[in-house]
């Protein structure tokens, strides 16, 4: 079974990446797509997004001659990565009720 994964949620796993460590977009791709089914197309732009709200700073670096686009978090995308976190360990303690038969309150 997939389950989608909404836009809050790839948010949070894209700062969390980059709370790792800076990163270009292809890197940044390849390694949430260890992970996660998500293509280029879709990660992009969620990078443009979270950078126009200042949750990322972007800076090129040569490599090889050419330019490459790098990704950093900024103390507002650590703000928005713990929210993320907070929520995310909620929901599941959330769901994880309900689907193990949790109790109803009547």
């Amino acid at each position: 079974m997939i389950f989608q994964l909404n836009t809050p949620l790839l948010d949070g796993c894209v700062l969390a990446v980059l709370e790792q460590g800076d990163a270009y977009g292809y890197s940044l791709t390849q390694h949430i797509k260890r992970e996660i089914d998500i293509s280029e197309s879709t990660l992009y732009p969620i990078l443009r997004r979270l950078q126009k709200e200042g949750c990322l700073e972007v800076y090129d670096k040569q490599f090889q001659g050419r330019n490459r686009r790098y990704y950093a978090i900024t103390p507002t995308g650590r703000e928005l990565l713990d929210d993320c976190r907070r929520s995310w360990l909620d929901y599941t303690d959330r769901v994880g009720k309900i689907l193990s038969g949790g109790t109803r309150d009547e």
